[in-house]
């Protein structure tokens, strides 16, 4: 896996959670951190799709940042296969997936294909911090593992939310860090447990889309993302 630093001159690196076609949340966290789009390194740690009105949005806002590194989560996922095949995954369509057929039903651009197609990636590993979706299996190395670890797998997540909770000092992996996403902790703030700090602050549901520096550690969040699409159910919302 392709693991090298973004090319170009970079200012300060990022690192976001899951946003779930959240658009209006997406941009309060840009706009309060004074992302610089062609200067600062964002990485979405994935979901971007599905649940809130704004997929297609997020997506074309994500184009525009110079240096973008993109996670792919279980919900980009189903996003790209239906993007390649028009194949409509039925445990998809009713966990967000309805939300993200009806923000493209003008269409989908060539660059949001060639985005999830080309550029997302199972995870991303710089100066030994890891940034990957769901989780990793500690005891294997990287390539040695599935896909389906990287898209879906919470136990390194549960682990560190014991840690947190415990107060345990101990480190779960070999990285000096590790960003995941997709397990939602119920905390409208990033938390960390040893060295995995767990990012998916519940945009995706009532609770806040997160971003965080990684040097700094300096967390900016959007309101609740209900507030800021009053009338839709998001994720809640059944698939007829």
């Amino acid at each position: 896996m392709q693991t090298k630093d973004v090319k170009g001159d970079m200012g300060k690196t990022f690192v976001m959670g899951d946003m779930h076609g959240a658009y209006r949340a997406l941009r309060q966290c840009l706009d309060r951190s004074a992302f610089h789009y062609k200067q600062d390194h964002l990485i979405c740690l994935g979901d971007v799709c599905d649940g809130w009105p704004e997929t297609r949005a997020c997506v074309e806002e994500l184009l525009r940042i110079r240096h973008l590194t993109l996670i792919l989560g279980n919900h980009d996922f189903w996003t790209r296969q239906w993007m390649a095949t028009g194949y409509i995954d039925d445990i998809w369509y009713g966990q967000g997936g309805l939300a993200t057929l009806q923000s493209y039903e003008e269409g989908v651009p060539d660059a949001h294909r060639a985005l999830f197609r080309n550029k997302a990636r199972p995870y991303y590993l710089r100066h030994n911090k890891l940034f990957v979706h769901a989780g990793i299996n500690p005891a294997l190395s990287l390539r040695h593992q599935d896909e389906d670890i990287f898209l879906w797998d919470r136990t390194l997540a549960k682990q560190a939310m014991d840690h947190f909770a415990r107060d345990v000092r101990g480190k779960l992996t070999r990285y000096d860090e590790v960003y995941i996403g997709h397990t939602g902790t119920g905390y409208l703030h990033p938390i960390q447990g040893g060295e995995v700090w767990l990012m998916d602050t519940g945009a995706g549901w009532s609770g806040v889309l997160s971003m965080m520096n990684v040097e700094t550690k300096e967390v900016f969040t959007s309101d609740p993302v209900p507030d800021l699409y009053p009338g839709v159910a998001g994720r809640s919302r059944r698939a007829p």
